[in-house]
């Protein structure tokens, strides 16, 4: 069962509220499941990371919470919504996840965490286990999260602006950022 959507804002929690929701990974192992009954559902997850079932928005966020708790990508690249009974495969117009949140949190030991909320109240710290890349080239390259297994967050644009703000007054060169140890290069060549 997933956990209860954090706070609503970000800048609220403590670091070792951040701390405790980032380790709270009661999830299903959905990589283990391979159910014989296979097909499709009219499920979207839409570019701004709105989840809608038949063309209608799914409203109830404990709903979408529930859902992405069993979401996984397939290696020919189809997301699908897997249980030990069936592997539903549905349309993911980009990333099916969406940060729409970023704090910067200094730890005296380890230096700087840069720690999002998911569309989905999913706490990430980027870090080893959870990279931050640009695809695409020039001005037209997207920022990403990597969430887990092979499912990755589009950074909302605040997000990343606010991101790209910080990078860039800390910068040398090359522009980016050490979250949790880790420095991820944030610009792209032309």
């Amino acid at each position: 069962m997933p956990s209860p959507a954090p706070s609503a804002d970000l800048a609220s929690l403590s670091l070792d509220a951040i701390a405790r929701l980032a380790q709270d990974k009661s999830l299903p192992p959905v990589e283990t499941w391979h159910p014989e009954r296979e097909g499709q559902i009219d499920i979207r997850i839409a570019r701004d990371g709105s989840w809608y079932h038949e063309g209608d928005p799914i409203s109830r966020p404990a709903l979408v919470r529930l859902f992405s708790t069993i979401l996984r990508r397939e290696p020919d690249g189809s997301h699908v919504l897997v249980t030990p009974a069936e592997k539903l495969t549905i349309e993911v117009e980009d990333a099916p996840f969406l940060a729409v949140e970023m704090k910067l949190v200094a730890d005296p030991g380890d230096g700087e965490r840069a720690v999002f909320r998911l569309n989905t109240g999913e706490i990430i710290v980027a870090g080893q286990e959870h990279a931050l890349e640009l695809r695409g080239d020039g001005d037209k390259a997207l920022p990403y999260l990597h969430v887990r297994g092979d499912l990755w967050a589009l950074l909302a644009r605040p997000v990343y602006y606010e991101l790209m703000e910080h990078a860039i007054q800390a910068a040398d060169h090359p522009i980016g950022i050490t979250s949790d140890g880790v420095f991820f290069p944030l610009e792209t060549t032309l």
